[in-house]
């Protein structure tokens, strides 16, 4: 069976991340973002690609949510509570706690600040909230009797999380976003090694390989500092829940070293509710947090208070964290309009922001003027810093998670359309594992394991049990000059190779079975029949002359006289066919599956009229073989053809 994998979002960009995955005809949604930079119907999934009559609950087995941002979760409520879909959702804990605080503060910006139409109600969001079950990490949860999923750590914000899924034989991961490497507040995603039919990754850096973490803190510091120091403000447009804490620590230290007095704000409200779920859920963070937490809460922050829109003009320097992170609205983009004019102010942009924000205006070079809507343009005369402190992998980082989980397949999702084909193609080439880069309301089909469940019969179960001995002799060079009497014993090899033949069938209950192939032909009513071929050739026989003490008669020759005449023959082929495996069997010779006979019967039926021998000077072998060995049996004749045997030898 395959897997299909219907991208509704966050396909060859990074905003409204979802993906509706059909593995083993379970179809699972992963993710129900927004996207940031639209306010139109772009701005959400469309939703009736998964049902045209919009019967999402029989269309869906449940829904997976990775993290509480934005793009990952901001469009739940309205799926929930306007289109209607009342099936299983599933997030862990922290995801849980802190979704509705981040919707509640996305609605009030959109709706009581921005004007704009309410998409969904608070009332909806605690609705939704209600249909939600928690889960822990590596928890195995059993959603029906066929789907079971499995939540890892993925670093990247709180309570973000990997998700594995397994329907029947097939298995995925779909990533959500993960960091491959701890900072200063939560540890490195965390993954057992799994045997996967598909990665869904996702890519937002997939063309970056970061230089050092600490090289980057210092730089962010030495800016921050010089702004302060000068008197100017610093502005760091942050989402209030993963950066903002990671910044903070960093700050809070620094702060502590240069025993600075330059105060730091939180814009009120949010990030600070924040900070107390942080406190809670400490068993989430990294472990050098919880380490610590016995003699100090690290998110007890001496040097850092709530912010108010009246300060926003108050005079003298400090640095204000302000949501949200791009600039596409809030609190963050009525700072900016304040102090963006100013050039002895700093703006930093720590993560990545999405086209069509004021903060991937900003990141594309720094512009004199920025229009922040029709009626009004804003002069830029303050200095800009972009420093990558997102919570997004590498490349390097991606790469790791690909070789380390070694799936069949990847799909990428969350990234440009430049990155995901750089990462593609590397994955392609370094790998060897076939990636896909699908934009959105486009479907990849991979094909997925699946394993049949077979008995197997006493009998094949017995035969494969006994020991299979194949023996293999060898006569040495040198020997020529023995007596019969006095050959040496040959160089023995012994084989046991444990192989019997079963054939995988139906029985009568219509369950799979292996059966040893006599049980099968009784199952059919049928006789075994094998159409074997044969052929007789000629062996040239040298040095009759000396063979004194040996009476050669086609008519009477004994038996003792055929061993004699298949030693001498098993020496020869084991030097010519030495890279095939050749026993001595008493009365003939066993080629691998051919089989080798001294033919004392003048008018043998597979004999060929050759003329090119005396038949007096030639000894006549017999050749037998199956139909599937025919390359096998060519090859020997034509070895046997060039021989010759010297009765000098015996």
């Amino acid at each position: 069976m395959a897997i299909e994998c219907l991208v509704l979002g966050a396909g060859q960009e990074v905003g409204k991340s979802c993906a509706v995955v059909n593995i083993n005809g379970k179809k699972i949604m992963f993710d129900c973002g927004m996207h940031m930079g639209h306010h139109d119907h772009q701005r959400y999934p469309d939703f009736s690609r998964i049902s045209k009559t919009r019967d999402f609950d029989h269309s869906l087995a449940c829904i997976i949510i990775t993290h509480f941002h934005l793009d990952h979760i901001g469009a739940l409520p309205y799926f929930t509570e306007v289109c209607g879909y009342k099936g299983p959702i599933y997030m862990t804990y922290p995801t849980k706690a802190l979704a509705p605080l981040m919707l509640e503060d996305y609605r009030k910006v959109m709706v009581d600040r921005r004007g704009e139409e309410e998409q969904f109600t608070s009332e909806n969001i605690a609705e939704c909230m209600k249909k939600v079950t928690a889960v822990d990490l590596k928890q195995t949860v059993q959603v029906d009797k066929d789907l079971q999923i499995r939540a890892y750590y993925a670093g990247h914000v709180l309570g973000a999380a990997m998700f594995y899924v397994k329907v029947g034989d097939a298995s995925m991961v779909y990533t959500g976003d993960y960091n491959m490497t701890p900072d200063r507040h939560l540890g490195a995603a965390q993954i057992d090694r799994l045997h996967l039919d598909l990665l869904i990754s996702e890519s937002t850096y997939g063309k970056t390989t970061r230089d050092s973490k600490y090289a980057r803190e210092r730089e962010f510091l030495n800016a921050v500092h010089k702004c302060v120091s000068s008197g100017g403000k610093v502005l760091i447009p942050t989402f209030a829940l993963g950066r903002a804490q990671e910044l903070c620590i960093l700050l809070e230290d620094y702060w502590e070293r240069m025993s600075l007095k330059v105060p730091i704000y939180f814009s009120a409200g949010l990030t600070l509710q924040a900070n107390m779920y942080y406190k809670v859920l400490i068993n989430w963070t990294s472990q050098k947090v919880k380490d610590a937490y016995t003699t100090r809460n690290a998110f007890d922050f001496k040097h850092v208070c709530s912010f108010e829109r009246s300060m926003i003009n108050a005079p003298g320097p400090c640095v204000l964290f302000a949501t949200p992170g791009m600039i596409s609205g809030g609190f963050s983009l009525e700072v900016f309009k304040h102090w963006a004019p100013y050039e002895e102010n700093l703006i930093v942009l720590p993560g990545y922001c999405l086209a069509g924000t004021i903060g991937n205006q900003l990141m594309s070079g720094k512009p004199k003027k920025v229009n922040v809507d029709r009626d009004t343009q804003v002069d830029v005369r303050c200095k800009i810093h972009q420093l990558s402190f997102s919570a997004h992998t590498d490349a390097k980082g991606i790469m790791d998670l690909v070789k380390f989980l070694s799936p069949k397949h990847v799909i990428l999702m969350h990234g440009e359309k430049p990155n995901m084909i750089a990462l593609q193609e590397r994955i392609q080439s370094e790998l060897g594992i076939p990636s896909y880069c699908p934009a959105n309301n486009e479907t990849v089909s991979v094909p997925s394991t699946h394993y049949v469940k077979a008995d197997i019969s006493d009998t094949l179960r017995r035969k494969a049990k006994y020991p299979n001995f194949k023996f293999s002799k060898t006569n040495a060079e040198g020997n020529s000059n023995t007596g019969l009497m006095a050959m040496p014993i040959d160089p023995l090899r012994v084989f046991d190779d444990r192989v019997t033949e079963g054939i995988l069938c139906l029985d009568k209950s219509k369950k799979a079975k292996a059966v040893h192939q006599d049980e099968f032909l009784d199952m059919l009513g049928a006789k075994k029949h094998e159409l074997q071929f044969a052929y007789c050739c000629q062996v040239r026989v040298g040095n009759l002359g000396n063979a004194r003490n040996i009476q050669i008669s086609r008519d009477t020759l004994p038996i003792i006289d055929k061993c004699v005449w298949l030693h001498l023959l098993i020496g020869k082929l084991a030097i010519e066919l030495a890279e095939v495996n050749i026993q001595d069997c008493g009365e003939h010779i066993q080629v691998e599956s051919v089989s080798i006979f001294v033919c004392l019967n003048d008018d043998c039926p597979y004999r060929m009229s050759e003329t090119s021998i005396n038949k007096s000077e030639a000894v006549y072998i017999c050749c037998t073989w199956l139909a599937a060995d025919e390359q096998l049996a060519r090859k020997v004749i034509s070895t046997l053809r060039t021989l010759e045997l010297s009765t000098t030898e015996v």
